[in-house]
């Protein structure tokens, strides 16, 4: 059973609001290392680790579909839903997810000071053939 203590965390400077616009996303370096930010429909946002867990690819030079919420790595077209932070294919693969908060027109990004690297990585198989995308 978990105990459920949480990593004490440094709140970074990480962007200004506006260069990020809703629907994208911004790959940004904070405190050694990469964060992928986006801004969701809706203007919610997140921030996950900036390099894809299966061979470390800028997860930003991917293409994203605000829509779906949907990031295709283009390494090897591993699939993000960017609104839970988890795989599409390979199904249930994370992303390590920073906490984030706006205050003003500043994102703050909270680096844990626990020692540790902030990068899943994976060695699942994209199935081939399967999307996430809706038609």
């Amino acid at each position: 059973m978990s105990t459920g203590t949480a990593a004490v965390v440094r709140w970074e400077d990480a962007a200004d609001l506006g260069e990020l616009w809703e629907g994208d996303v911004l790959d940004v370096e904070v405190a050694g290392e990469h964060v992928l930010l986006v801004r969701l429909l809706g203007g919610e946002v997140r921030a996950y680790q900036g390099r894809c867990p299966h061979q470390q690819m800028l997860l930003a030079d991917g293409d994203f579909d605000a829509d779906s919420g949907v990031l295709v790595c283009m390494g090897h077209l591993w699939e993000f839903d960017l609104r839970v932070g988890v795989g599409v294919n390979p199904a249930g693969c994370p992303l390590y997810a920073y906490p984030v908060e706006v205050a003003g027109d500043r994102i703050l990004v909270g680096i844990p000071q626990d020692g540790l690297r902030h990068n899943h990585r994976s060695q699942g198989k994209r199935a081939p053939g399967k999307s996430g995308r809706q038609p």
